[in-house]
């Protein structure tokens, strides 16, 4: 590389006064790092007192050196410039300035009136359903918007100069088979999660059968975990454009029931890293005395889920069983954010056993799981929606879709 953000931080300030980003006049300070530094250098540059950028470059690059993941986050960024009907959808991403391929930089707009939807509700404890509506929303809105076309798809299947790139990218293929091999890498501790999952086969083939399903039709974010989604500071008077999506390094052509899935993973996390877990205590009483009950989740769970049919009601008549593929995505991402979990911090404890347990019970049982994960049964949750449906070969004008986001005001303005 020419250029590295390990460089002294006038290299950088002087990076960015050659894309006129800045200039020598501007009173710029000291570039800050942010977030996690495993995979991407993530600096915050301050220019003034109004205006931050967030530098990223990736710290490994694989396929012999071509950046992948921040080229793929530029491509979305370019998808919504090169087909203008796409363009509101930019309202909910954020603002990319620069990318420089060469040396894997990319350089976007820092949204200081935002903050991380997951900090949101550890320092709050309370959960809108406004917010979820507009997430729900929003994803509907993406989904809807680029469903089975194939241009959109095409374009998000460029590769880096020189590279292949596989069109299609299964995420059931996350789970990985163990061998003998999974002894020298865990502690004995976490190798429980490993007996536990091999032990279950109707989980093996409900896992299996998932993937046998997947069906890829859209543009999706593949990665809506309650981080990478953000909040507006004054989300209680604004009417719309409450929430952003960030970091869409994974976002390929792929089965919207896994972006939905992902989000309802992140609000069940919320009421299972909240459990009392002892070995002496049963499964349903821990579930009882979590500290955040999942009734609490109940409406905003509810409220993501009718906010997306709202905005995407064919989804029904192309997937009589959507609602249940959700559920099962859910209970697959719980799964593999376990995996993370023993693979970074090396661990598995009760908590995580009673979490694998619950994502056991939505992946085979996603029928029976649906009244415990939203609180309502699944007639309820279609019901309104059913009758909006139409069968896919008598649908006229079916590239017309509603993607209108109106300007963002106070309420009462």
């Amino acid at each position: 590389m020419i250029f590295s953000l390990h460089s002294p931080n006038h290299h950088l300030i002087k990076h960015l006064e050659n894309l006129g980003l800045c200039s020598s006049e501007d009173d710029v300070a000291d570039c800050e790092p942010v977030g996690s530094q495993k995979k991407n250098i993530n600096l915050l540059v301050n220019v003034g007192s109004d205006r931050k950028f967030l530098v990223k470059q990736e710290r490994y690059i694989e396929h012999n050196g071509i950046p992948q993941e921040l080229f793929n986050e530029w491509l979305f960024h370019q998808l919504l410039q090169q087909f203008p009907v796409l363009g509101n959808i930019a309202e909910i991403g954020s603002s990319l300035l620069h990318f420089d391929e060469q040396q894997s930089i990319l350089v976007r707009n820092y949204l200081t009136e935002y903050f991380e939807l997951e900090n949101f509700y550890q320092q709050n404890d309370i959960y809108p359903p406004e917010i979820a509506t507009a997430i729900g929303a929003s994803l509907g809105v993406l989904h809807r918007a680029t469903f089975n076309q194939r241009e959109y798809r095409d374009f998000m299947a460029t590769a880096p100069q020189g590279q292949f790139r596989y069109q299609f990218y299964n995420p059931v293929q996350g789970i990985e088979s163990f061998s003998s091999d999974i002894f020298g890498s865990v502690p004995t501790d976490a190798l429980k999660f490993y007996v536990l999952y091999q032990r279950y086969e109707s989980l093996e083939a409900a896992i299996a059968e998932l993937a046998s399903l997947w069906q890829p039709c859209c543009l999706t974010h593949n990665d809506l975990k309650l981080e990478n989604i953000l909040v507006h500071s004054r989300w209680e008077q604004l009417d719309n454009c409450l929430i952003r999506i960030i970091d869409w390094k994974t976002c390929s052509w792929g089965d919207p029931a896994f972006d939905l899935g992902t989000v309802l993973a992140s609000y069940l996390r919320i009421w299972l890293e909240s459990l009392v877990v002892d070995p002496s205590i049963k499964l349903e009483e821990s579930l009882e005395l979590a500290a955040t009950p999942i009734e609490i989740l109940h409406p905003s769970i509810a409220a993501l889920v009718q906010a997306y049919l709202d905005a995407f009601p064919s989804i029904l008549e192309y997937r009589c069983d959507f609602i249940q593929r959700v559920v099962q995505y859910a209970g697959l991402v719980l799964i593999q954010q376990l995996q993370a979990t023993i693979q970074n911090r090396k661990y598995f404890d009760n908590s995580g056993i009673a979490t694998l347990q619950v994502a056991k019970s939505l992946l085979t049982r996603p029928q029976e799981s649906i009244m415990t994960v939203f609180g309502i049964s699944e007639s309820e949750i279609i019901k309104p929606f059913v009758k909006l449906t139409k069968h896919p070969q008598t649908e006229k004008e079916q590239n017309l879709v509603r993607i209108y986001y109106s300007k963002t005001r106070l309420r009462g303005c």
